[in-house]
């Protein structure tokens, strides 16, 4: 059985808090997109893991798709299964990729094995892998608070919107980011304005990891200025970087702004 887990991007993400477990409290506003890795599962007679497309780093074993099969497996006796993973979406881009490969191991294992597991269980063995992992249970716009794994619908619609990604060669550790963060509840709630007219995002919008991010990593700062300045809506870091989006209303071709990154673009569902 295949799946293609996409990615996601932040509409905002506001810092709120830092947690008595070393965790932080946030707001943000998870967008699926259409940009998709490659997932496969199938019975096997011994387990097996593969993957190829763009290098990850750690080891195979660690990979969070072979997490996500072993958690079910300890509670389920689950029989050995082939694993393949083809990467497309890049690490270290504050895109999800890695939590949406986990999430899509969950679904897929529920379907091959006829586990029956519903939404909101698998939401909580997702939730154990990481802290956006429950938001790619569902194909749909959610408001993530606390660590992130408590979601509601967030009712916002960017359906026909043409999306401009692009990631320079920089990866970002998430936790050497929560690092220069100064949590502060924030002006605008990220719930309310997504409500909005997106020709107001660009006053009411932020993103907090921005500011330590942008003084560390100037270029991440002129992409998202090069966005505006092709005409984009909206442009925003996505999550702790370094991916960085632009919100069109119709379809344009920017790569000659941004050569040597990866570039991508499509129209949001």
């Amino acid at each position: 059985m295949i799946s293609f887990p996409p990615c996601k991007i932040n509409l905002g993400l506001n810092v709120v808090k830092k947690r008595s477990d070393g965790y932080h409290d946030i707001e943000t506003c998870f967008y699926l997109i259409p940009w998709t890795d490659i997932l496969e599962i199938i019975p096997a007679e011994t387990f097996e893991f593969t993957q190829s497309g763009i290098a990850l780093p750690g080891k195979p074993d660690e990979n969070l798709c072979v997490r996500a099969y072993q958690l079910l497996k300890k509670d389920f006796n689950l029989p050995p299964v082939a694993i393949y993973l083809h990467k497309v979406i890049p690490a270290g881009a504050g895109l999800g990729g890695g939590s949406s490969n986990a999430a899509h191991t969950l679904r897929l294992l529920n379907e091959v094995f006829k586990l029956k597991l519903e939404t909101a269980i698998l939401k909580n063995y997702a939730a154990t892998l990481g802290s956006d992992c429950a938001f790619f249970i569902e194909d749909k716009a959610m408001v993530g608070m606390e660590k992130g794994n408590v979601l509601e619908d967030a009712g916002v619609n960017l359906e026909g919107k043409f999306i401009v990604l692009v990631k320079p060669e920089v990866h970002i550790s998430t936790a050497a980011a929560y690092a220069s963060i100064v949590p502060a509840l924030p002006t605008n709630r990220i719930k309310d304005v997504v409500k909005n007219d997106i020709t107001v995002w660009m006053e009411q919008l932020k993103n907090d990891f921005e500011i330590s991010v942008f003084k560390k990593y100037p270029l991440i700062k002129e992409i998202k200025e090069c966005l505006y300045n092709q005409g984009a809506h909206y442009a925003s870091m996505s999550g702790s970087g370094s991916a960085v989006y632009g919100l069109f209303d119709s379809p344009l071709d920017l790569k000659k702004h941004f050569p040597g990154m990866i570039y991508w673009s499509g129209i949001l569902n």
